[in-house]
């Protein structure tokens, strides 16, 4: 039972930054229950990337090992806006904005999780029945000299910058969704500490036992430096093509990858993934191997291993110069009625970040249009153009535009 149970902490402690409390999690695996896994989403955007999957991952592999996963969608939560790391309010979204969001998180969440074995909650199921009074006791059970130990709230509070009340009810509502689910466990990032360990001290003042906090390292985009995120363009989306997947994949540091085979897959064990690093270092291994590995891996997962198989025959077609049409996925594209400039096009299929970074690679003489230079930027594609855009040597997408932009 004690090697069973060892085994099964490396597999939950698997890329982890921190668990509070391990001898809490170990203690409640031997009840030999099912445990109540929570995670909370805020639907603020209406599509996911990888960087979001490390915690899918973590819950999967509870699912896996006999656990009660609650996908929660903080539809109430996502109305107020979490203020973590944030330096100023953020903006509210509207109940229709967050219904919206949440419909798309609902999709994309099942290519990680086992639909049959997911309990899909809503945050308002419990918050639209709270009355007032409920409420007023709730924020009772915190003090504003708690709250300002928050680093964020601390750093406005200090740069005299304003904070709504609003906002130190967050990590309020985000502990008592842990007191409604009666969570076991609950996930989420370092940069949530503050709130889920509000989840535990309000389980306590509710007599519940304290939920066990696991928080994963947020990881890092496709520069390797800051945390993966849609606005500043170092993303892979979860459904994108398979094309784009392995293409972004094959193009991340080699340090990158080891991190991301840690957080992302399902198919290296630890054991395995030390062989590989062994192997590289000894130069018995390719990096670029072990990169396709991890490429096959992430586009099998959100498209099918088929999708993923020709995606990597068009990246390798690709590096040696010579794409063929037919085995790059089609993206279509909608454009405006007037149709699309050259540039603007290469950031909408996802080969430039910005218009800015398109027209300088289209001066430095490194775009092509079905394998013919191209130098104009102001160059009108009209919907209907279908070809391969091409961004240096190995970046394509073959791309057909359609009017509705």
């Amino acid at each position: 039972m004690a090697t069973q149970l060892q085994d099964i902490m490396d597999i939950l402690g698997r890329g982890a930054q921190e668990i509070l409390k391990p001898e809490e999690l170990e203690a409640r695996l031997k009840l030999g229950r099912p445990l109540r896994i929570k995670a909370g989403f805020d639907p603020t955007a209406p599509d996911l990337h990888i960087g979001h999957t490390v915690l899918l991952n973590k819950m999967r592999q509870f699912q896996d090992l006999g656990h009660q996963v609650i996908f929660l969608i903080g539809d109430f939560t996502g109305m107020i806006g979490d203020p973590t790391g944030k330096n100023v309010t953020r903006k509210p979204l509207t109940r229709e904005d967050v219904l919206a969001n949440a419909q798309t998180y609902a999709e994309q969440v099942f290519k990680v999780l086992d639909r049959d074995k997911t309990e899909l909650r809503f945050n308002s199921e419990w918050f639209d029945a709270l009355r007032a009074a409920d409420m007023i006791k709730l924020a009772g059970q915190m003090t504003v000299a708690r709250m300002l130990e928050r680093d964020d709230f601390a750093k406005r509070f200090a740069a005299q910058q304003p904070i709504a009340i609003h906002e130190f009810l967050y990590p309020l509502v985000q502990g008592y969704d842990s007191v409604a689910l009666k969570a076991d466990v609950e996930l989420g990032g370092t940069d949530q500490k503050f709130n889920l360990l509000m989840g535990r001290g309000l389980q306590e003042h509710f007599g519940q036992p304290p939920q066990i906090v696991l928080m994963m390292p947020l990881l890092e985009g496709l520069d390797g430096v800051q945390k993966m995120s849609k606005s500043l363009g170092n993303y892979i989306g979860i459904n994108e093509p398979a094309i784009d997947i392995v293409n972004k994949t094959m193009k991340i540091g080699d340090d990158l990858m080891w991190r991301w085979f840690e957080l992302l897959s399902f198919e290296v064990s630890l054991a395995e993934l030390a062989r590989m690093k062994a192997d590289v270092a000894a130069g018995a291994l390719h990096p670029r191997e072990a990169k396709l590995r991890l490429a096959r891996e992430l586009a099998a997962r959100f498209h099918s291993p088929e999708a993923a198989e020709a995606a990597i025959q068009g990246w390798q077609a690709a590096v040696r110069g010579e794409a063929d049409k037919a085995l790059l996925e089609l993206r279509e594209l909608a454009v405006p009625a007037e149709g699309v400039r050259l540039a603007a096009a290469l950031k909408l299929a996802g080969l430039a970040a910005s218009n800015a970074e398109a027209n300088r690679k289209i001066a430095e003489r490194a775009v092509r249009i079905d394998n013919e230079l191209v130098e104009d930027g102001q160059r009108l594609l009209a919907p209907g153009f279908e070809g391969v855009l091409q961004v240096g040597k190995r970046s394509f997408a073959r791309v057909k535009l359609l009017a509705g932009g």
